[in-house]
């Protein structure tokens, strides 16, 4: 797990070496500094010898100057090789995640997701960059403070190696019981993030309700049992604090003791035992350093945990390696095909599917609300996979295709319309991004959308809002399909596309597809009689089964379904 997670320090390698080597002379400066001032104390002052006071003072000032640029230096080179692993790491995670496909997405939720490419790879950041300085710095510190207090009085040196195995033991406990903690406390976290996600996106929904209070509410439970997992976490953390505190002092008043006896005894020097004191102070320092450390990599290695698993996550739906096929043509045929979101054969959505459509026909889809309309036409570009049977396009297996080739021969409109922040022109060109503005005109007057988008006082180059928040759901529809046109698909799948729309711009829309789109197999999924009532064959689905198959006419004679949404419509109409 952390081989793979730290090879993303990638091209900062270099400084993420640096930055302990560069330690090393910190240290080295830090250790012998105790060492000069003892001499000045013993063999200066007490001596009245003011140059070699001065000269030792200056020499001091200057190793303290030197550790000053060393640290400083460290810190720079372990910062920047610190962010720079989060970059790699976010964007290695983000490119993974865009490898996914929809069941690998169900599988983590998106809120847990935006946690782990935020909060977690900042932990992981922070752990890095603690490491890289810490991990040396309290070590090399240790051993060579210890060297120099042991050569400087071994029998005193007695005191604080005795304090060492209580620390070691309270290390050992926090870290076993707090690990669990943390991981609970990350749940938490995502918990919290998907309900700020939910709130969020149906803001109006809530507004429109008067539920503003029962949100605020619902929030405030979920924040506070993130709070509570926190304190749960942490309060067995901070015991580390006073731990080592009480060791550290326990230590200096026993070394003030004997170390005291010694000195008015003349068998240590004063500016020895003030400097075995600073040594021990360093010691003392340099364990408590590692037990932070150890505190850190509690916290972080939930968190890698959780990045590690969306690195090793494969996707559920994988194209062709190096195949060189594309689309012969629009064509699209089932066989026997049956689909289960759950991948379960007692629980399916689409049953027996069996259909063969020739390229350029016009298709509409009829069916009542969970008869898996929209399941049925997902198997098309591989949005999921079928679990039973085979989807051919262009007559080739879906599945011999890359999927970057499969998806670029189809383009689909979705039930719920998405635009991205940014211009009405960018939003278009994510169909063709080299399209020019004659052909984005031309495909917004197919869509109906080019005189309303004249209307903005920007045109083209209005500025939308997340998620299109500044346009309609008509207008939303209307981009969305005029998008889809720029991409020139042998396959367009409309889902329900044109609901937000009057009956007038509905007909327009369908009779520029007719002319424009003669050659393009067209998919139309509708609760309107209307939209497909001129499409070549309309299909009656009814509880993941195709009911019946046929034109208008033909099914309004002998399908009771589809006469039965016909009569409610028409009757809806004339009432």
């Amino acid at each position: 797990m952390y081989r793979k997670i730290f090879s993303y320090v990638g091209e900062y390698k270099k400084k993420a070496i640096l930055s302990p080597i560069v330690i090393i002379g910190e240290v080295a400066m830090e250790v012998l500094i105790p060492t000069i001032m003892a001499m000045i104390i013993d063999n200066g002052i007490k001596q009245n010898k003011i140059s070699y006071v001065v000269g030792m003072g200056l020499l001091m000032v200057g190793m303290a100057v030197v550790s000053l640029c060393f640290g400083a230096l460290a810190g720079r080179l372990s910062a920047v090789a610190a962010m720079g692993f989060a970059k790699n790491l976010r964007s290695a995670l983000f490119r993974k995640v865009q490898s996914y496909s929809f069941s690998n997405v169900d599988k983590f939720s998106t809120a847990s997701l935006v946690t782990r490419l935020t909060t977690d790879v900042t932990n992981a950041q922070n752990a890095f960059m603690m490491f890289i300085r810490g991990a040396v710095r309290s070590p090399i510190m240790l051993i060579c403070a210890t060297i120099m207090a042991v050569r400087m009085n071994s029998r005193l040196s007695l005191v604080f190696l005795a304090a060492i195995p209580v620390l070691g033991f309270a290390i050992f406990f926090i870290v076993i019981k707090a690990h669990p903690r943390f991981e609970a406390m990350l749940t938490k976290y995502d918990a919290m993030n998907s309900r700020v996600q939910e709130t969020l996106i149906g803001s109006r929904v809530v507004k429109a309700f008067v539920r503003e209070d029962y949100e605020k509410e619902n929030f405030r439970k979920t924040a506070d049992n993130v709070r509570k997992a926190q304190v749960f976490a942490e309060k067995l953390v901070i015991l580390n604090g006073p731990i080592m505190q009480f060791c550290m002092y326990s230590s200096i008043i026993a070394i003030l003791w004997f170390g005291g006896s010694m000195a008015m005894d003349g068998s240590m020097g004063t500016g020895e035992l003030s400097s075995f004191i600073t040594y021990v102070s360093q010691i003392l320092m340099s364990l408590m350093m590692l037990s932070m450390l150890f505190m850190m990599f509690v916290i972080s290695r939930a968190s890698m945990h959780r990045i590690y698993e969306v690195l090793n996550e494969e996707p559920s739906i994988k194209g062709a390696e190096n195949a060189e096929i594309t689309a012969q043509d629009g064509s699209v045929r089932f066989e026997n095909v049956s689909f289960s979101y759950f991948d379960d054969m007692n629980n399916l959505a689409l049953e027996h599917i069996d259909l063969d459509i020739k390229s350029g026909e016009t298709i509409g889809i009829i069916g009542g609300t969970g008869s898996s309309k929209t399941s049925l036409v997902q198997l098309i570009p591989r949005l999921y996979d079928a679990t039973e049977g085979n989807v051919y396009v262009g007559g080739h297996n879906v599945k011999d295709y890359p999927l970057e080739t499969l998806r670029s021969q189809a383009a689909m409109v979705l039930q719920k319309n998405v635009l991205f922040s940014g211009t009405i022109r960018d939003n278009l060109r994510w169909g063709d991004e080299n399209a020019s503005d004659e052909e984005i005109i031309d495909a917004c007057k197919s869509a109906c959308a080019h005189d309303f988008i004249m209307n903005f006082p920007d045109g083209y180059d209005t500025y939308l809002g997340q998620g299109g928040v500044n346009v309609s759901g008509g207008q939303k529809q209307r981009l969305c399909i005029a998008r889809a046109l720029l991409k020139k698909p042998k396959i367009i799948i409309l889902d329900d596309s044109t609901s937000a729309v009057d009956t007038a711009t509905d007909s327009s829309i369908r009779k520029a597809f007719r002319e424009k789109l003669s050659e393009t197999t067209t998919f139309i999924i509708a609760q309107r009689i209307s939209s497909v009532k001129d499409a070549d064959r309309i299909i009656v689905m009814d509880d993941g089964k195709i009911s019946d198959i046929g034109t208008h006419d033909e099914l309004l004679a002998r399908n009771e379904i589809y006469q039965e949404v016909y009569l409610s419509q028409q009757k809806g109409a004339e009432d």
